[in-house]
């Protein structure tokens, strides 16, 4: 089964809001842009005001809560086997320190999405997808989210 095939079947449990533009077959960074310049030259039309907040979140996949991307991946009716996979995936983690040819002693890495791994930015856009939801109900507040970059 190829993996465009098995990415389809798991469409549902991974879709993100439409103000999301990462990592998105036939989106980019451009079509983020273009979305931004839309909502401010309409406030603009209308002789308003706008403030515009950037943040550089590329290092947030490191800090995803993990219990609470599962709560949030089984309210998506995740299944049962495939959150047995993520979790022996995610929280099955040690790491070391490697200083020259030094290697400190193993730990267990208790946050993030593996970086690396192909489903890391699927499930951090997931981690995002409320906040993108919750803002974009008030018609004056909007956020646009492209990979690790929120405006």
């Amino acid at each position: 089964m190829s993996f465009d095939l098995q990415a389809t079947k798991f469409n549902h449990f991974l879709k993100t809001s439409d103000t999301q533009f990462g990592f998105k077959k036939g989106l980019g960074c451009n079509h983020a842009i273009y979305i931004v310049r839309t909502i401010v030259e309409s406030f603009v039309r209308k002789g308003s005001t706008v403030n515009l907040c950037a943040i550089d979140l590329s290092k947030a996949s490191d800090k995803v809560n993990l219990h609470a991307l599962f709560i949030k991946l089984m309210k998506r009716n995740v299944s049962v086997q495939l959150l047995d996979l993520l979790e022996n995936m995610l929280f099955d983690c040690y790491s070391c320190v490697k200083w020259e040819n030094i290697n400190s002693d193993f730990f267990t890495v208790m946050s993030g999405v593996r970086q690396g791994s192909v489903l890391a930015p699927f499930l951090f856009a997931v981690f995002l997808d409320e906040l993108s939801d919750t803002c974009n109900l008030d018609r004056n507040r909007f956020i646009v989210v492209y990979a690790g970059d929120i405006c």
